[in-house]
């Protein structure tokens, strides 16, 4: 899916939700910021296999798309913090019911697994 989807007021909205979040890492990244605010480094460690670049670039996108602040001190090192704007959040909250629905089909996945 193209990023200009996200911005098609001609697509369902479901589309465009799907457009703002498209990617491997943009949920996990939601996810880990809605405990609060981190630096890249931190969000680095937390999802192994995530390359500094691809970080960077998703954490432009959704700071672009409104869901993420990028807030920077201004000390020596330079200190970067992200965390979640209000509609980050409500993008979260809406996010919930389709997270427990994955989970019961995780469990369903497992039980017919163990049942073969």
């Amino acid at each position: 899916m193209t990023r200009s989807r996200a911005q098609d007021p001609d697509v369902c909205g479901v589309t465009a939700a799907i457009a703002v979040i498209d990617g491997k890492w943009k949920t996990a990244l939601l996810w880990l910021l809605e405990a609060g605010p981190h630096r890249p480094g931190e969000l680095r460690r937390r999802l192994p296999g995530l390359s500094e670049k691809v970080l960077t670039q998703a954490l432009r996108e959704m700071e672009a798309d409104g869901l993420v602040h990028r807030e920077v001190h201004d000390v020596l090192p330079l200190k970067t913090v992200y965390s979640l704007t209000a509609f980050g959040r409500e993008l979260s909250e809406a996010l919930a019911p389709v997270a427990d629905w994955g989970h019961r089909r995780l469990e369903k996945l497992a039980e017919t697994q163990s049942a073969s």
